[in-house]
């Protein structure tokens, strides 16, 4: 027997770890088991499983109770996956008539306002673009530039100040009777996302993560699947 550090054979018996016989280097006091076992991590289909959970609405820390994975490796796993996919698939068709809307939640603590801004099309499932911010025009500003583009007949808000900035009179409709499908979307949102919850325990601490879980949860709800973390 060897010692893993300096090579020497000089190796004595130094009583029981976890089990198995330890031994020490009598040159330079290195400490080794027998043999160690390489870890094998968890397998593709309990890291899907996990996540499936998260996007159904369980935090972290009640997947852990439920599968025996350490929460900061679930959180992990989300972060693998929230990095490599897109902040929204683009539309089928040019959107006719979109609506827009801002979900209100928090980071941090429920001191500490943020809200989701969203963009659908009003006939189609589905959100198009969305931005974390706070509730000004400069937040507004880059889910405009998706918007504008696809040059509708109507934008449909609700009647915050943020949108006549934006939206020409003519082409704004300001009505929550027709802001069905956006409202359904923030929903879905809300039911999915434990964080996202009006009365929850759960909430995320850098927006970062937020971002990473309305991706994986957005890829969720198209494809009804997740994808496998690295």
């Amino acid at each position: 027997m060897q010692c893993p550090e300096c090579g020497s054979t000089h190796i004595r018996k130094n009583g029981i770890k976890k089990g198995k016989q330890n031994h020490i280097c009598v040159d330079c006091k290195r400490q080794f088991v027998d043999r160690y076992e390489a870890h094998k991590g968890y397998s593709d289909e309990v890291k899907r499983e996990c996540l499936k959970l998260y996007v159904n609405g369980m935090g972290f820390r009640a997947i852990e109770r439920v599968k025996g994975v350490h929460h900061t490796t679930i959180i992990t796993w989300v972060k693998q996956v929230g990095e490599r996919l897109p902040d929204a698939y683009e539309p089928e068709s040019t959107p006719q008539v979109a609506e827009l809307d801002e979900l209100e939640t928090f980071i941090g603590s429920k001191k500490n306002k943020i809200w989701l801004w969203t963009v659908v099309d009003h006939f189609q499932a589905g959100i198009l673009g969305w931005r974390l911010g706070d509730h000004s025009a400069e937040t507004f500003r880059p889910l405009w530039a998706i918007a504008k583009q696809w040059s509708c007949y109507f934008y449909v808000t609700d009647g915050w100040k943020v949108y006549p900035q934006f939206i020409d009179a003519g082409d704004q409709i300001v009505s929550k009777t027709y802001m069905t499908r956006i409202e359904g979307e923030n929903t879905r949102l809300r039911h999915y996302l434990a964080r996202l919850h009006r009365k929850t325990l759960c909430y995320s601490k850098p927006v970062e993560m937020l971002a990473h879980s309305i991706r994986l949860l957005q890829h969720y709800l198209k494809f009804h699947d997740v994808p496998v973390p690295c």
